[in-house]
């Protein structure tokens, strides 16, 4: 906790939107009341002592936006030194100065990353070109201090245990992680994907409250450029009948289409998992215990359409109506690798392992069948760390790698195969324009 001490006008919100492809900055502000009288709000942004972009404006509403025009984003080959990717995590310095013509001014300290993130012809795009994301799912917990870190110095610790391990993303599994977790995969280049703890039964009262809070947790983190995709409700957990009920359906369309309304800017996943309908991507579960099987599901394109029409991984529909071409599959859940339980242990997990050469074998069996498959966009590994029962993590809860770090990142950095141009055509959207292509 701390107290700082600010002028009677000053600035309460602030917000930044990337669009690369007219190479500019929305920013969005919001000051603590009306100002009495029209005040200046001046920003400039900064690649270290390289000015990029200043502005100044008037202001004489709460609430305020405007674009800012980043001339060096239009220098063909220049540009890529300017934009934000896990491989070059570069971050634009921001100052927003509130300039009330009397009485003091009030500055801000801030940050942006300029990138954009997309979806078509059945991939990921970061920056308008087919990424491949190769995420852990992190729960964010310690066992001294449950889901708040012990110190700050270890929510850096945990980003940099992400990309020591090999991969290139994060799914936040049910938690509004700390946005100085956040900050550390702005900073050291690490996708994210965004999610919230979900209810626990359906009722009119969930649904107030979790709309509230997920709209809180967008509304609070969407400026962090490293969040690249938003997730509201995770295995139709809190919709458990959404197959069958209306309501429940109505309910993870709303918040797949609020999210949207919200932040148009980022891929959103109504309900991960399975029995997904609004979508940008269909995450799947599945818990396979050998590359065979995730193969025979996933091989190649006319696996995975069977697999989404007809398959049930986790016991459940995939997909809830119509199969939107040109929409990417990704295992948002697979692995889950764990060492043997001693008897009488409390114990969740699903596949067994012997010791840590056994796991390094198992992991690359998986991985390996995910990677040989030009149908598969990404994966996300279950999962970074033991969470009490679920001792599947590549990591245990104190941190300690259960193998040679570097043999897993051996492991998941081995080439993806890419869609094969024959293939590519029955991943595209027909109605999908040459410009969103």
């Amino acid at each position: 906790m701390w107290a700082e001490v600010l002028p009677a006008l000053h600035l309460r919100e602030l917000q930044w939107v990337p669009d690369i492809a007219h190479a500019r900055v929305t920013c969005e502000g919001e000051l603590c009341a009306v100002p009495g009288n029209p005040v200046n709000v001046r920003v400039v942004l900064r690649l270290g002592d390289e000015v990029l972009a200043e502005q100044t404006v008037r202001v004489d509403a709460e609430r305020f936006r405007f674009d800012l025009a980043i001339p060096a984003l239009r220098h063909g080959q220049d540009r890529f030194r300017l934009l934000w990717s896990p491989e070059q995590p570069t971050l634009i310095d921001a100052t927003v100065e509130l300039l009330p013509g009397h009485g003091p001014a009030d500055s801000v300290a801030s940050y942006l990353g300029l990138r954009d993130v997309g979806v078509a012809d059945g991939r990921f795009l970061l920056n308008h070109v087919p990424y491949f994301p190769r995420m852990a799912l992190q729960q964010g917990y310690w066992p001294q201090s449950q889901l708040a870190a012990p110190g700050p110095e270890a929510l850096r610790r945990e980003a940099e245990l992400v990309k020591q391990l090999g991969f290139n993303g994060v799914r936040i599994h049910q938690k509004a992680e700390d946005p100085r977790f956040l900050y550390w995969c702005d900073r050291l280049g690490l996708l994210v994907w965004g999610e919230t703890a979900n209810a626990y039964e359906f009722s009119p009262t969930a649904v107030e409250r979790l709309t509230r809070e997920w709209l809180e947790i967008v509304r609070r983190d969407r400026s962090h450029p490293s969040i690249v995709t938003w997730v509201p409700l995770n295995e139709s957990w809190g919709v458990p009948d959404i197959a069958a009920v209306s309501d429940q359906a109505h309910f993870a369309g709303a918040l797949y289409h609020l999210t949207k309304a919200v932040d148009p800017t980022r891929p959103v996943i109504s309900n991960d998992g399975w029995e997904i309908a609004d979508t940008d991507i269909y995450g799947v579960h599945d818990y396979a215990p050998i590359g065979a099987s995730l193969l025979a599901r996933y091989g190649d394109v006319e696996a995975v359409r069977r697999t989404l029409a007809t398959g049930r991984p986790g016991g459940k529909r995939l997909v809830l109506g119509e199969i939107v071409a040109g929409r990417p599959v990704m295992l948002t859940e697979f692995g889950g690798l764990s060492y043997a339980p001693a008897a009488g242990e409390n114990w969740f997990g699903y596949s067994t392992v012997t010791d840590s050469g056994d796991l390094l074998r198992k992991l690359d069996d998986l991985v390996s069948a995910v990677l040989d498959s030009p149908a598969v966009a990404g994966f996300c590994y279950t999962q970074l760390t033991d969470t009490e029962q679920e001792r599947n993590g590549l990591l245990a809860a104190d941190r300690t790698p259960k193998a040679d770090p570097a043999k897993i990142r051996a492991i998941l950095n081995k080439p993806a195969r890419s869609l094969p141009p024959e293939e590519l055509d029955a991943y595209r959207d027909p109605a999908a324009s040459e410009s969103d292509r």
